[in-house]
């Protein structure tokens, strides 16, 4: 994706803005600017006569889906989850088509969005509280009907290493064929030599079978530091409900752990501890629910090179700075995989 593509992609058109400002009666634009922290959606401050906003553009998920999972929004504000519930526009919905997009409306949510170890330890513990709270939440929510029932069964996908590895040689040989030869390109061609080899070293590790240990239900799906903000030591808001889904609870705990507390090529690994200790205060898993979660989430990671399928199948960079560290982090991980499990499982 070319920096006019960017450029582009982060513009609103001028009919656009208007028909979103008449549709939500903002009266008028009197400046905006593109918030660069969202990795697939666009999003905008917009400050008009009726307050500060925060626009979406949806470009990641279908509208009906985001429709559903927006709905539930209200019933989290009365579990006391802080959450920001969407403008209504005057067609009835709270997600508008304009101009061929989907856009939704939200007040603006002050606050910032802290990574890793700049969480002092009890904010990580509230975390994982918050987290626990929000699961219980949604659990309730579908109970009475605002969201489906929860499937009486559910099975995961483990990818074989014989099928990454075919797909690192595919990657490996677009790299060649169609990258530029820059530094990106070396990179990427030396860590998946180097993958190829870790795979075919821990292979016996693969979990096994498709049927994860411990309770499921909805979850938010992408519970991390870009879509949280804090202000004042305090949890604001929990941002950007696309990922909506039914997944084992305790694969969003070690994702979140992961993503969150995974920073330069290592772990905090006192702070993962900690924010599991923080959800276990409020909704108990079983240690096994949580060593399998972290084993499959390890293995997942091993199997897994969506940055690369980014880079070279759809043209679109604006995630390779996200390969790089999550390379780092897998050796790291590897190297140190019974006490990143011990630690998933909420001790050092």
């Amino acid at each position: 994706m070319t920096n006019a593509h960017v450029a582009s992609r982060h513009r609103i058109h001028s009919d656009d803005l208007a028909e979103l400002i008449k549709e939500f009666d903002l009266r008028d634009v009197v400046d905006w600017r593109h918030l660069a922290d969202g990795l697939m959606n666009v999003n905008w401050q917009l400050d008009t006569p009726r307050g500060t906003f925060a626009l979406k553009r949806v470009t990641d998920v279908p509208l009906d889906r985001l429709r559903r999972n927006l709905a539930v929004l209200p019933t989290l504000a009365e579990a006391d989850i802080p959450v920001i519930v969407p403008m209504v526009g005057s067609s009835g919905g709270v997600v508008v088509k304009v101009g061929g997009s989907g856009y939704c409306l939200f007040p603006w949510a002050r606050g910032a969005h802290v990574r890793g170890g700049d969480l002092p330890l009890a904010q990580v513990r509230r975390l994982g509280a918050v987290l626990a709270k929000l699961h219980l939440a949604l659990g309730h929510a579908a109970e009475t009907g605002v969201l489906p029932a929860v499937p009486v069964s559910l099975t995961v996908d483990v990818v074989p290493p014989e099928r990454a590895s075919e797909k690192a040689d595919r990657l490996a040989a677009a790299a060649r064929a169609h990258g530029s030869g820059d530094a990106f390109d070396a990179a990427a061609l030396d860590a998946l030599a180097k993958r190829r080899v870790l795979l075919a070293e821990c292979a016996a590790l693969c979990p096994e079978g498709d049927v994860h240990a411990g309770p499921y239900g909805w979850t938010h799906g992408d519970f991390q530091y870009r879509n949280l903000l804090w202000a004042d030591g305090e949890l604001t808001a929990v941002l950007d409900w696309d990922r909506l889904g039914v997944r084992p609870y305790a694969e969003e705990i070690v994702r979140t752990a992961q993503v969150q507390f995974g920073v330069a090529g290592v772990f905090d690994l006192e702070r993962v501890a900690a924010f599991v200790s923080g959800y276990q205060s409020v909704a108990p898993l079983e240690p096994s629910a949580l060593l399998d979660a972290g084993r499959r989430l390890w293995w997942k990671r091993m199997t897994d090179f969506w940055q690369l399928e980014f880079h070279y199948d759809r043209g679109d960079h604006s995630c390779d700075d996200l390969f790089i560290a999550d390379e780092a982090l897998l050796h790291w991980w590897t190297e140190r995989l019974a006490e990143v499990e011990r630690a998933f499982g909420g001790a050092l």
